[in-house]
């Protein structure tokens, strides 16, 4: 299958899915040669010092269960770890901290579970007993550390932190923590998602050292650059995500076309190096349930959803599930005793309180059965009001932004409110805006550089994922960036064809530590807007900047909240009679016939 059918299939079946849902959703940089890595231990991996398991609750019926998922997934706030199998088991809390979890790796005897974690103020490792309920810190430093892989004897972790403002791969002994950590690469190249083969001598990660994100393989047997090589080699695209196949001789990762928005799951297979990736199907974050089948995330713009696939013909074999949060980690567990520790049966026992509750303000001078809006606090905006149901959102939002970044970014506003008397930009005459269930972003922190967006293609249509700058850049604040933003000023450069584009991607990832204010917006309700189709030629069509708290309500609807039915109608425009009478056209007319005077004879004499 030639690549524009893969990608024509890929559309057809990610748009399938999604509406059968919601109608029922230059050069490699050099790396200096560093220290070989020593040799993978035959033997059986050596076990992590539990503590002495707790008194254990009311269980209930024993037994084994099967191929299950282990998840990250936003829930009140923060990411918690989660098991869950489609058929058996309910979404089963694993962790209900007031902190982050994410990134979950499942050891090879699958009996740990690696971890990057917040619990201590940082992004540190952790490793959380299945069989106890304990966690054991692996990591103390301020700097990031995330994306754990266990080598096959369970000896050692290979990860991404950020070092010098940019993120390299690094492996750590999980038995002597003492030990220092070895850098499996260095340099300006941003380097992450390691995945160690089950074979032991090989890692694959995601690399910009290209130019591009691409999937490389670091062979630990070499040393310098002539250890890693790229697989993917393909530079129109975004790759991420890569796991090995259980038996190690297949590689498969997810991979975002630049030319047409689609994601795609794409297997690589050892036995035929030089051949390129086959296409699967549709999909970003691929795990593997055995050697012969896929699970993949099906990205949408404010949902996600879970599908799996049947190798080598790529056939659904789970039709698409929703998930109620933002995946942050993926992995599969085949086999975990019955019941869980106490310590975990507490936390899938616990109830998280909500982010906020909303309030009624009343206000004698609004008809009945129309909402109210409310004047918002200390924040600047030509019209600092909002509905009446979502302003309780927006506070709560606002507190938890300033928390986490340092800095109140929500304290100035391009727009809030916007009555009907006051006309939008060309576009947008349905804008939520006028609702008064949405916010827009003061577009100057763009250009001050406390803001960048994130590209994001789904399907048709763009969306932006938009990143603040956190005040504090110790570690304590935010995540490193692991994609390349969009410069939007590129367009007003001498490039014409970023001129024609609407930008392009920034050369290099901005280092330190960002907010992901897109997800931590959709966890209170509030969704980011698809970019107008003229987004390209029309900066004000991107819409980046805009989120709105729409409550399963469509745009009229939310209208007839604040407006009687007939403010809604559009009035026929009437010109006006002037006092001078102006002329009734009449169309073509034909010129009156004239006769053609005839040339009189002369004669010569």
């Amino acid at each position: 299958m030639n690549p524009a059918s893969r990608l024509l299939r890929s559309l057809l079946l990610l748009v399938s899915l999604i509406l059968l849902l919601v109608g029922a959703a230059g050069c490699g940089s050099e790396t200096p040669a560093g220290p070989a890595l020593p040799p993978l231990e035959s033997a059986s991996p050596t076990p992590l010092r539990p503590a002495d398991p707790e008194t254990a609750l009311t269980p209930p019926p024993s037994g084994t269960l099967q191929n299950l998922l282990l998840l990250s997934l936003t829930e009140s706030g923060y990411a918690h770890l989660y098991i869950y199998s489609p058929q058996a088991l309910p979404l089963t809390r694993l962790t209900a901290d007031p902190w982050d979890d994410i990134s979950p790796a499942l050891s090879p005897d699958g009996k740990w579970v690696a971890y990057a974690s917040r619990r201590n103020g940082y992004w540190d490792l952790y490793a959380l007993s299945l069989e106890t309920g304990q966690v054991n810190r692996l990591t103390d430093s301020p700097a990031y550390e995330g994306a754990p892989s266990w080598s096959p004897d369970g000896q050692w972790l290979v990860y991404e932190t950020l070092v010098n403002d940019s993120l390299d791969i690094y492996v750590r002994s999980v038995s002597d923590p003492a030990q220092a950590p070895i850098p499996l690469s260095e340099g300006p190249a941003l380097d992450t998602a390691p995945a160690w083969s089950p074979l032991g001598r090989q890692v694959a990660f995601v690399s910009n050292r290209s130019g591009d994100p691409e999937i490389w393989l670091a062979d630990l047997d070499r040393v310098g650059e002539e250890r890693f090589t790229n697989l993917s080699r393909s530079p129109n695209s975004v790759e991420a995500h890569p796991v090995w196949s259980p038996d190690g001789s297949r590689l498969a990762w997810g991979s975002l076309s630049l030319e047409t928005g689609l994601s795609a799951i794409y297997v690589w297979d050892s036995a035929q190096p030089q051949a390129p990736a086959r296409w699967i199907g549709a999909g970003d974050w691929p795990v593997w349930q055995d050697n012969d089948h896929l699970l993949a995330r099906l990205p949408a713009a404010n949902q996600t959803f879970l599908t799996a696939y049947a190798l080598p013909a790529g056939t659904l074999t789970l039709p698409p599930v929703l998930l109620p949060g933002t995946l942050r980690g993926l992995a599969v567990l085949p086999s975990l005793a019955w019941p869980i520790p106490s310590a975990l049966q507490q936390a899938a026992a616990a109830s998280l309180p909500p982010l906020y509750l909303p309030a009624i303000t009343p206000a004698p001078d609004v008809p009945a059965g129309r909402a109210n809006l409310v004047r918002l606090q200390n924040v600047d905006a030509p019209y600092p009001q909002m509905h009446d149901m979502v302003d309780e959102s927006f506070q709560a939002l606002r507190a938890r932004i300033a928390a986490d970044s340092g800095w109140d970014a929500l304290a100035s506003l391009e727009n809030a409110f916007v009555p009907l008397t006051v006309p939008l930009d060309p576009g947008r005459g349905e804008d939520w805006l006028y609702t008064g269930r949405a916010f827009s972003l003061n577009p100057v922190l763009l250009n001050a550089g406390w803001m960048v967006a994130v590209r994001e293609d789904i399907g048709p249509q763009t969306y932006w994922r938009v990143y603040l700058r956190t005040r504090a850049q110790d570690g304590s604040q935010g995540q490193p960036l692991t994609q390349a933003p969009w410069d939007f000023s590129l367009r007003y450069r001498s490039d014409p064809s970023a001129y024609e584009a609407g930008g392009a991607l920034m050369a290099a990832v901005p280092g330190g530590y960002w907010l992901d204010l897109t997800t931590l917006a959709a966890q209170y309700g509030w969704e980011r807007l698809p970019a107008l189709a003229n987004w390209r030629t029309y900066f004000t069509g991107t819409r980046f900047n805009e989120f709105a708290l729409t409550q399963g309500l469509d745009w009229r609807s939310a209208m007839l909240e604040l407006y009687p039915p007939e403010a809604l109608v559009t009035p026929t425009v009437v010109i006006p009679p002037t006092r001078t009478p102006t002329r009734t056209p009449r169309g073509y007319q034909t010129p009156t016939v004239t006769r053609t005077p005839t040339p009189r004879p002369t004669f010569t004499p």
